[in-house]
């Protein structure tokens, strides 16, 4: 992307494998694309990703877009409801892909990241929810962008947008990533 925006990437739980189009994305421009990364993928904890998103928005040079996967998209979310509008003010938008209801995930490792934060986002933001995603409904999808302030997206059956999903290098999530 020649804006040089610093796309921050936020995978979810247990990160994001080689074959995931995150991942993917990063290799493809490792310039503008930079993993926010946790001390433990595998054990959560909602305060230290949360601190690490924040330091790290704090850490770029220029605008800031967020790039989230599932756990990524509520970590980004109780992100903007506890950042100073100075930190914020840095985040020209945000990509929120697949966000899972945790509010009724039975995930042990999960259960910290109750409840999912509803705030409105202070800048543009699309969310994308397949029709079949195992960790969230479409309903429930379309309630986190409307408080979220978010454009909603739903393309079509992919499960959890993930590596599984066969998404490959996903030029449709690129076009919407373009958009913001």
């Amino acid at each position: 992307m020649p804006d040089h925006a610093t796309y921050l990437v936020l995978p979810g739980y247990q990160n994001s494998g080689p074959e995931h189009w995150q991942t993917r994305w990063e290799a493809a421009e490792p310039t503008a694309f930079r993993r926010v990364e946790q001390a433990d993928w595998d054990h959560p904890e909602q305060r230290d990703w949360v601190a690490r998103v924040d330091a790290a928005v704090a850490a770029a040079a220029g605008p800031v877009v967020l790039v989230a996967h599932s756990l990524g998209c509520v970590t980004a979310a109780r992100w903007v409801a506890g950042a100073p509008a100075e930190r914020t003010a840095a985040v020209r938008g945000a990509l929120l892909v697949a966000p899972p209801d945790i509010d009724t995930a039975e995930v042990p490792e999960l259960l910290g990241f109750r409840p999912v934060a509803l705030e409105p986002f202070p800048f543009p933001t699309v969310v994308v929810s397949s029709t079949d995603d195992p960790w969230v409904s479409p309903g429930r999808a379309r309630e986190f962008a409307r408080a979220w302030g978010a454009r909603y997206v739903e393309p079509g059956a992919y499960g959890h947008l993930n590596s599984d999903s066969g998404l490959g290098d996903w030029p449709e999530g690129r076009k919407l990533l373009a958009e913001l």
